[in-house]
């Protein structure tokens, strides 16, 4: 049976840990022109999917880490008692820089006595030899995540999404990753255009029979942003979007093809209202957490 993150922290942690999304000053290569296709088109305008804002909405503005950090910590002691903390470098690819001066920056943030784990969002094809390196001192610090955003193993929704690199890219890192000893949590979305059902549990079962295992899951629905490249296809092309019954159908599938220690980081995705075009049912939180504990009942 996989196991819900909250579940997995109380149990290591004693208490509940909650999330920082913070801000590293990283970019993407599929944004500056660093990626080529093979077609001689330099990659500028970053997955179709992703935002302006690099798919981190929720992280907090550009500011020291020591300032980024107090000011979330402030908005969740607002309501909680919270002690411990995750600090979640979300948006754009937080690998990708000066090598340098990342690690001057995760040091600083995973060396606070209130962060228990240091998790940074990227991309398979930013994590070289140096920044491999730069995570294993990290790991002997304080546990270290790193997130990789696959969402599909098909070929040509990733070409579609512009997401600039192959699963063979994927697969390196991962086993690079792994081999380090470094805790993977992998990103899924499903509703992608032209997916079907079997398409994306297809995803779910390749990931779910790696070696060594998978760690972690976030299992998001396809969120439709203005200003994205997306948004514009949807305009002119509307495509299927996935209802929530759809959606928690697959999650309830999900969970029955993943191994039982895969720790479930999340089963749904969080829009910005001011951005989000679709899918509005994903606006009320509390009816779609109702809804998937309801249908994965016995399965977490």
């Amino acid at each position: 049976m996989a196991i819900r993150l909250s579940d997995y922290l109380k149990n290591k942690y004693g208490e509940k840990v909650y999330r920082l999304s913070l801000t590293s000053g990283c970019t993407c290569p599929n944004r500056d022109g660093s990626i080529v296709l093979p077609d001689g088109t330099h990659l500028t305008g970053g997955c179709t999917f992703c935002s302006e804002g690099g798919s981190g909405e929720f992280a907090a503005e550009i500011a020291s880490v020591d300032e980024q950090i107090e000011d979330a910590k402030r908005r969740i002691q607002n309501k909680t008692d919270a002690r411990k903390f995750i600090a979640y470098f979300q948006s754009y690819t937080n690998t990708y820089g000066d090598v340098e001066r990342l690690k001057k920056l995760y040091l600083e943030t995973i060396q606070r006595e209130d962060i228990e784990i240091l998790s940074i969002g990227t991309r398979p094809d930013c994590l070289g030899s140096e920044v491999l390196q730069m995570i294993r001192e990290l790991r002997e610090i304080k546990p270290v995540w790193i997130e990789l955003g696959l969402q599909t193993i098909h070929e040509e929704t990733a070409e579609h999404l512009h997401r600039g690199y192959t699963l063979e890219v994927f697969e390196e890192a991962y086993k690079n990753l792994k081999e380090a000893g470094i805790e993977v949590i992998v990103h899924v979305i499903f509703g992608l255009p032209g997916e079907t059902k079997e398409d994306m549990l297809e995803t779910v079962g390749y990931l779910s029979d790696l070696k060594p295992s998978l760690d972690g899951i976030k299992l998001q629905n396809l969120q439709i942003l203005k200003g994205t490249q997306m948004y514009e296809e949807y305009k002119e092309n509307p495509f299927h979007i996935l209802t929530l019954d759809e959606h928690a159908e697959l999650i309830s599938e999900s969970l029955k093809i993943l191994p039982g220690d895969t720790v479930i980081h999340r089963m749904t995705g969080d829009g910005p209202r001011r951005l989000l075009v679709e899918p509005l049912w994903s606006l009320d939180k509390k009816n779609v957490l109702n809804t998937l504990n309801r249908r994965t009942r016995g399965l977490l």
